[in-house]
């Protein structure tokens, strides 16, 4: 018989944290009366995480699984690495960096035993410089009006999940994702709470400006079609001006006669055009891209090894 629970941890250049971490996570653990596993997916780190997480499994094997990526894959694909072999009935994710503290889990535990099969987190006093915040709570508009999907933080990861919503997640076999997202799409009774949140007491935020727009990406294209929709109503809207406008300068000629001025004119309605052509091309080549990741079906990640106890 498997775990009551399974806490995922994906790990990538967190050396500093680590032990910390694990020390935490047991006394929370330890003491909250279930059954438990910690599984910790080593991301391809360049510093020595790798191997702590084996001593964390020689030091307690009978709780400590360690997934190690031959490289960088993204933390999407090692949660969906875990996700695919945990063994608990309710499975939480946690980040390794200690911002979410690890005394939060029976927040969690709590909720689930209450019924519900998704419980999302929001971060009380939230500890991140201003960009973050202010890039957070853009994206947050833009998900919710583009997708119809209400998550009031979607940048904590501190979520727990029933074991039949991870079925599901793994099920649908997408390259990219956002995992909260996908985990709503399925929910019978999902809620929120509050947790805490802490500064990064080590190392850096692994999250570049550049990542927080290709999730925006993920988040639109993966669950909308309405910014495709907007491009077209966009498209026709600019096309019945363009047409008026024409109309307009062919009756100006045959009133006024041909003129010379109005070049600079011609030329910036010219690159708007452009400009919204592009921009089209791009969102389209977001949902065409995403297409051909999945239809390639090359695997979306290589394990180099795994350190776990026979399941009994």
């Amino acid at each position: 018989m498997g775990p009551y629970l399974s806490v995922v941890i994906p790990v990538y250049n967190e050396e500093p944290n680590l032990r910390e971490l694990f020390a935490r996570l047991q006394g929370v653990l330890d003491s909250c009366g279930e059954s438990y596993e910690l599984l910790f997916v080593d991301d391809g780190s360049h510093d020595r995480s790798a191997a702590i997480l084996r001593e964390f499994h020689a030091e307690r094997p009978e709780h400590v699984r360690v997934i190690e990526f031959n490289a960088n894959y993204g933390q999407h694909q090692a949660i969906i690495a875990a996700f695919e072999r945990v063994r608990g009935e309710v499975v939480i994710t946690l980040d390794a960096d200690l911002q979410n503290p690890p005394e939060e889990l029976p927040k969690l535990i709590d909720a689930v035993k209450q019924g519900h099969d998704v419980v999302g987190t929001y971060r009380r006093m939230r500890r991140d410089n201003f960009f973050r915040r202010w890039a957070s709570r853009v994206i947050n508009r833009v998900r919710e009006r583009t997708t119809g999907i209400k998550m009031r933080d979607h940048g904590c990861m501190l979520r727990a999940y029933r074991r039949e919503i991870i079925d599901h997640i793994v099920a649908t076999r997408e390259g990219a994702t956002f995992i909260p997202a996908l985990a709503l799409n399925f929910a019978g009774n999902p809620t929120e709470i509050e947790v805490a949140h802490a500064r990064r007491s080590a190392g850096s935020s692994k999250y570049r400006f550049y990542d927080l727009i290709r999730l925006n990406f993920d988040l639109m294209t993966g669950f909308s079609l309405v910014p495709l929709q907007i491009f077209t109503m966009l498209g026709m809207l600019v096309a019945t001006f363009s047409g008026a406008f024409v109309f307009y300068l062919f009756i100006r000629r045959l009133v006024v006669g041909p003129e010379a001025q109005g070049v600079f004119t011609l030329f910036a309605i010219l690159f708007f055009l452009v400009g919204m052509l592009i921009l089209g091309l791009g969102i389209i080549g977001e949902y065409i891209g995403r297409i051909y990741l999945q239809v390639r079906n090359r695997p979306h990640f290589i394990i180099r090894a795994v350190h776990e106890q026979p399941e009994k």
